[in-house]
């Protein structure tokens, strides 16, 4: 009897309770991840943050389905209207804004005139004149590539002086000065090469390489540098550590690379067990750099020079005897994206201003990123922005976690979505997230950014559905380094692909 009355019951309900069941049914996982789009985090991050225990006010989050319409809501926002600070996520604009407006076959020119008669005994009876416009990769191959074309043009000898133009980038008489910076400005560390400032002839970034080869027959190791300064002396061995493990062997060197800009010592020792390393290290006199650059690898390349290397102009109106090209655009965008080059940033974004405005200045470059912004995410989003340099190593900087959402999710749809993407480091696989560990391992393209009291990622994350997201996450607080494991949360939410009803 109770069976037969709860059927009758439920029969004549069910047309009423059909609609309803069908909707929780097709709405149920939308309605949650709706909730989640109203201000709750994924439990995961909750927990994560809890552990580290920074509060979630210090995060900022947003998470959409790429491809999505403009007008549909993200699948996740937390704060991500607050203005924060980005660090390296910054480079997301400066590479985006230089591919759409150069383009990723674009290249930089590096014109080179011999000024006076080549003689048939191989004399330059004149001066070797050098015009950077910003080339971010002179480095030491392409150094050596620029002077061999010299030699291949009948120089062996130049009876004047190696002129160097670096006036690409000068202060705009327009515009007020920018305060004078120093390398040591951002952190305190001026022989960190990420910390170079910008240089229209920038050569090798400042930065001095130094190979240690282990040679146990003669107790000691040998030190090579790269490239040779011009009348910079440098220890050529320093003692083998015999035992023990490579450890810290940095410090273990006990460098004196500041005190003396000619004489670079190694007071310490070098462990055997290391094997061969390398350590880049920017040179302590960058204003000097480029004179000791270019004598020094003239010289070992067999060239004479009568007078020294010096800044100065290029001839006006006089055509280049040659020039060197750069690698194309897209080609730097990966080096400046994958191994977040702040320099080579700071060249990008300076280039920016000197193709697009005709002046190589910070305030040139900000006016180009300001329109960029307007144009492709209208005024309000460009004001909200505080862009102060290309490469966010900046305090200054704000940028609000769904603008840069925005900004991933529009340039999934344009002509160089391939390069931007190829450009991300592979989460397991290369760039600054090679050691990355996880599910995520190799479903996720994100550029990463990391300062004092910042932490965030953004790019692209595949589902395990075969969906893929747009994912920002940022973190700016005091212990930011150590909730890490927010950010990593997040990511794991949008492989484990919410919108498929599975639990976040």
């Amino acid at each position: 009897m109770h069976f037969e009355s709860m059927k009758s019951s439920g029969a004549s309900r069910l047309p009423l309770l059909l609609p309803l069941l069908l909707a929780a049914t097709l709405h149920g996982p939308a309605q949650a991840q709706a909730s989640l789009t109203r201000g709750t985090l994924p439990t995961e991050v909750e927990a994560a943050l809890r552990r580290a225990q920074v509060p979630r006010e210090a995060l900022a989050v947003w998470v959409q389905e790429v491809g999505a319409p403009a007008e549909a809501p993200p699948r996740l926002s937390w704060q991500a209207d607050k203005p924060v600070q980005p660090a390296s996520l910054q480079k997301l604009f400066t590479t985006t804004a230089a591919l759409e407006l150069l383009g990723p076959a674009w290249s930089w020119s590096t014109p080179v005139w011999l000024q006076g008669t080549v003689q048939p005994n191989g004399v330059l009876d004149g001066n070797l004149v050098i015009k950077g416009t910003g080339d971010p990769k002179l480095v030491v191959e392409r150094m050596w590539l620029l002077l061999r074309r010299v030699q291949q043009l009948g120089v062996r000898e130049i009876r004047g002086d190696i002129v160097f133009d670096r006036s690409a980038f000068a202060a705009d008489p327009n515009q007020p000065p920018e305060p004078v910076t120093d390398p040591a400005d951002f952190d305190g560390e001026p022989l960190r090469p990420y910390n170079a400032l910008p240089d229209a002839l920038l050569l090798n970034f400042k930065a001095v390489m130094y190979t240690f080869t282990p040679d146990p027959t003669r107790g000691v190791a040998v030190v090579s540098s790269e490239p040779p300064l011009h009348g910079v002396k440098v220890d050529a061995t320093v003692p083998l550590l015999a035992g023990g493990t490579c450890g810290d062997w940095r410090t273990a060197l006990k460098a004196d690379l500041a005190s003396d800009p000619a004489r670079l010592k190694f007071q310490g020792g070098y462990a055997a067990a290391c094997g061969e390393r390398q350590w880049g290290v920017a040179y302590v006199d960058p204003g000097s750099y480029n004179e000791r650059a270019l004598t020094g690898l003239w010289r070992e390349m067999g060239g004479k020079l009568g007078g020294r290397a010096r800044e100065g102009l290029a001839p006006a109106g006089t055509p280049p005897t040659f020039e060197l090209r750069s690698p194309p655009l897209a080609e730097v965008v990966r080096d400046i994206n994958k191994y977040s080059n702040n320099v080579m940033a700071q060249q990008l974004f300076l280039t920016l201003g000197l193709t697009q405005r005709g002046s190589g200045t910070p305030q040139a470059a900000r006016e180009v990123m300001r329109q960029w912004l307007a144009e492709r995410h209208g005024r309000t989003a460009a004001a909200s922005a505080s862009i102060e340099n290309g490469s966010g190593l900046s305090r200054e900087s704000r940028v609000s976690a769904a603008l840069m959402g925005q900004l991933l999710q529009s340039t999934w749809g344009s002509p160089v979505m391939p390069e931007l993407m190829n450009s991300l480091p592979v989460s397991g696989q290369d760039g600054t997230l090679r050691r990355a560990r996880g599910a995520s391992s190799g479903r996720a393209h994100l550029k990463t950014g990391s300062m004092r009291n910042v932490a965030g990622l953004a790019g692209y994350v595949l589902g395990q559905s075969g969906r893929r997201y747009v994912v920002v996450a940022v973190l700016n607080h005091p212990n930011a380094a150590a909730a890490r494991g927010a950010l990593d949360a997040t990511v794991q939410w949008a492989v484990n692909d919410p919108s498929t009803g599975r639990a976040p």
